[in-house]
This record gives C-alpha cells, sequence and structure tokens, in this order.
C-alpha cells in the first residue's frame, strides 16, 4: 500500500532563506538575530532552525520558553532569546538553560537575579521607546540601570526596543531611533559582544541607527518585505500549494458554496483541496481572489469552506483534475493576498495550518 500524497502542501525554499539572510546582512552591515518564533512563521521551527544553525548567528530569536526548549532538544547550537516578558514559572528553566531573557519589569529583573546567585544570567534591557508591550521607559532608563550594576545574578550583555509603526510612520519611527540612539550615546563605551538592537525588517530596510549592531529581521528574512518599494531583494521562502479534486460543469443561475453565490455564466469550476481548515483565510472570499493554474490566475468563486475552494477554469480549457494549484508563492504574493483578506502577511503565514504538510527543498 503506498501513502497518499497531501492533498495542500508548502513548498518551503531553503535557498530563498540563505539569500534572504544574506541580503539583510548585507543591507543592514550588522549581526542578525534570526526571528523564528510562532512556528518560523508557519515555516517550520525546527527545520528553518537547522538551516540558520549554519551561519554561526548569535541569536535565535523565540517567543517563550517552549520554543526555545524545542531548539534545545533538537540539538540547535544558536542561543535563544527570549522575546518580551517571561512569565515567573518559565524562567528557572531559562536561568539553567543559559538562554538570554530581555528584562522587561523590576519584578522579572529581580527574579532573575535571585536565580544568578551561583551563575550570573546573561540578559537584556528592554527599553520601551513607544511599543507600550512592556519594558522601561526612557525615564527610567539609567535608575535602571543602577540597579542592575549591584545585581550579582544578572551580567548585561545588550539593550534593546521594538518599533511599533516602522513601515507606517517614518516620523515617529526617527523620533524613536533618536530616544534609543542618544540613551546608548551616553552610556560608557561597552566591550564589543555587547548588542544593542532596536530594528525589525522594516527597521533595517528604511532608517540607520548611530549605535545599534545587531538587527532581528521577521517578515524579511522569509521573503516578504514590509516595505514594497524593498520586495525586489527578497525571495519568498513558503508556496502554499493544493490540487485539483474535481472539475464540475454548471449552467447559469445555479449557485455555489455556502450562501450561493449564483453563476452569471455556464461556468467550468475547480474544487479545490484547501480551505479554511488548512489556515487559507475565509475573509479572501467575494474579494476578486485568485489563485494560479497552469501559469494563469483564475478567479475563486463563492466563499472559501474548510476543506475546499471554488475556482472558475471557464476560461482555461486546458485544467484538468490533479492539476496544481498555487495560493500564493512568488508569482502570487501574500502580501497581496492579505491586503484583500484585510489582514497582514505575518498572520497569513503563521495561521497555515499542521494539515498543510510543509515539504523543504
Amino acid at each position: 500500500m503506498t501513502t497518499s500524497p497531501p492533498r495542500a502542501w508548502a513548498e518551503i525554499d531553503l535557498s530563498a532563506l540563505q539569500h534572504n539572510l544574506r541580503t539583510i546582512q548585507r543591507v543592514s552591515q550588522k549581526e542578525v538575530m534570526a526571528i523564528v518564533k510562532a512556528g518560523a512563521y508557519g515555516h517550520g521551527l525546527i527545520k528553518i532552525a537547522r538551516e540558520l544553525d549554519k551561519f554561526s548567528l548569535p541569536f535565535l530569536g523565540v517567543a517563550n520558553a517552549g520554543e526555545a526548549r524545542l531548539l534545545h532538544e533538537a540539538g540547535i547550537q544558536t542561543r535563544p532569546y527570549i522575546l518580551g516578558a517571561t512569565l515567573p514559572q518559565e524562567r528557572e528553566e531559562i536561568a539553567a538553560r543559559d538562554w538570554t531573557p530581555c528584562l522587561c519589569s523590576l519584578e522579572e529583573l529581580k527574579h532573575f537575579d535571585a536565580l544568578g546567585q551561583d551563575s550570573p544570567i546573561q540578559a537584556h534591557l528592554a527599553l520601551d521607546t513607544g511599543m507600550g508591550r512592556g519594558g522601561f521607559l526612557p525615564h527610567q532608563f539609567y535608575d535602571i540601570l543602577g540597579v542592575l550594576k549591584n545585581s550579582k545574578g544578572i551580567q548585561l550583555t545588550g539593550i534593546g526596543s521594538h518599533l511599533p509603526v516602522a513601515d507606517e510612520d517614518q516620523s515617529f519611527t526617527r523620533a524613536q531611533f533618536e530616544i534609543f540612539d542618544s540613551l546608548i550615546e551616553s552610556l560608557p563605551t561597552q566591550r564589543a559582544d555587547f548588542h544593542v538592537h532596536l530594528s525589525n525588517s522594516a527597521g533595517l530596510l528604511g532608517y540607520r541607527s548611530r549605535t545599534t549592531n545587531l538587527v532581528r529581521p521577521g517578515l524579511s528574512l522569509y521573503g516578504i518585505s514590509p516595505l514594497s518599494e524593498e520586495q525586489h531583494l527578497f525571495r519568498p521562502v513558503m508556496s502554499l500549494k493544493t490540487r485539483v479534486s474535481l472539475i464540475h460543469h454548471l449552467p447559469q443561475g445555479h449557485g455555489v458554496s455556502y450562501g450561493r453565490t449564483i453563476l452569471q455564466r455556464d461556468t467550468r469550476a475547480a474544487i479545490l483541496a484547501i480551505g479554511y481548515g488548512d489556515g487559507y483565510p475565509r475573509s479572501l472570499s467575494d474579494r476578486s481572489t485568485e489563485v494560479i493554474i497552469r501559469d494563469i490566475r483564475c478567479p475563486l468563486l463563492g466563499r472559501i469552506t474548510m476543506d475546499q475552494i471554488i475556482v472558475d477554469v471557464t476560461d482555461l480549457p486546458e485544467c484538468r483534475e490533479d492539476d496544481v494549484a498555487t495560493l500564493f508563492g512568488p508569482e502570487l504574493s501574500v502580501t497581496e493576498l492579505s491586503q484583500k483578506a484585510g489582514t497582514i502577511p505575518w498572520e497569513i503565514l503563521t495561521q497555515i495550518t499542521p494539515r498543510v504538510d510543509r515539504l523543504y527543498f
């Protein structure tokens, strides 16, 4: 008995990942913390981390101790960096495994200080220059540095902040850079391995810092630029694909899918074996959404259902059952889909479900 092939799958191009990393290094001229949280933005945490592990990066950015543990158990050598505040129940494991937390509150700082009395914990300080999601405000900066100076259980090895509108509001973002850079410039000279970081993908593409030596790309690493004018620099890593399971001939006036979208002509409808149960957003229904079959863009018909979608292939008479359909990839950007869905590329990529096989090449 043979194993059935997947009905829907995501092709993950590791050469594109390598290209994007080299592009980020060239554009930023800084070290790179590769962001691999949320299953490496839906691309597969361990496979992507293993590929990035070859490049001697200082950190892999994860959201929590659970993601860091998966890297540890897979034998990944690159150091996990915990993005954002840690839960009290996570801190003992973070300290014991020598992962790097970012300190977002005084309570968190004191807890890690207590945990690190026998072996100081390498940690970064989080500054809130406008994100409002944790970290110390600029007016608290020098006081908290004083606390850290007297903390025997913490070795401060970096300082970072985050950009909330680098792809939307240039004036606010420039002000953030100025606040951050000015604070860093006021400090004594740090050793060479002290990491200073502010820029996400949009930040490293659109702005320059006077002080940072590390960038934290997420979306651009996976080939999607948050600044449309820079998309030519990157290669999308993921292509979402499925197959035509059935060709259905329907007369004018017939309804299709839930809610009965009424056909305006005799229609040759291709049924595709993918739906919102696979992470293809239902909000793409009735938004002039297209898929690619045999290099031709074909429009969706009716509402997206849990396991299937319907596509009009009347003008593609050569379309046959078992043909491959591309939902997004290099020829049809996930950015285009996100705009039609009223969301962002990050959400679409991270919501591709485990039912979709990831195929790496």
